[in-house]
């Protein structure tokens, strides 16, 4: 599927833009606009990048934080490090679990939620803080084709930006 996201400043040039489109016979099933009183970002399919870096630390918090915990009871264990000698030995392996654990839930959360946030995001992120400054996006998703007969006639237009993705 290809896609072809023009930016523009206002409501009517972008609505001059769809019509052009419906004109040379684009059908309209494969242009939507994205703004204010349009589609919004969610419900065209761009990723929220907030969304996607929780799933991702949540994921990385299924398999680090008891990683972290038996990590920490087997340092505890070969150590034999008395944190809290109040604890006993057996205690103080739980702790130094609990602490593993606790580690790793830290780990999850900074580096599952920051590069999960970081990496999923893509372009989907300038053209959410696009349409939060109010401005509106006509998008043509279909074939290579259609993408290289919409290109001309958005590009008359003069949006603020015009790109062309193409996803595998």
């Amino acid at each position: 599927m290809n896609y072809l996201f023009a930016v523009f400043p206002d409501r009517i040039k972008a609505e001059e833009a769809y019509t052009a489109l419906e004109k040379a016979e684009i059908p309209p099933q494969h242009i939507s606009i994205l703004g204010r009183g349009y589609k919004t970002a969610d419900e065209f399919g761009l990723i929220d990048p907030a969304v996607q870096g929780r799933k991702q630390a949540i994921f990385m918090a299924f398999w680090l934080v008891p990683f972290g915990f038996i990590a920490g009871f087997t340092f505890n264990l070969l150590t034999e490090f008395n944190l809290f000698p109040w604890a006993g030995a057996l205690g103080n392996h739980l702790i130094g679990g609990l602490f593993g654990a606790i580690g790793g839930g830290m780990g999850s959360f900074f580096v599952g939620g920051g590069i999960g946030a970081a990496s999923s995001s893509g372009d989907a992120l300038p053209y959410r803080n696009r349409l939060s400054a109010g401005k509106y996006i006509v998008v043509v998703k279909g074939s290579e084709k259609l993408k290289n007969q919409a290109t001309p006639i958005l590009r008359q237009f003069e949006p603020e930006s015009l790109q062309g993705y193409a996803e595998s």
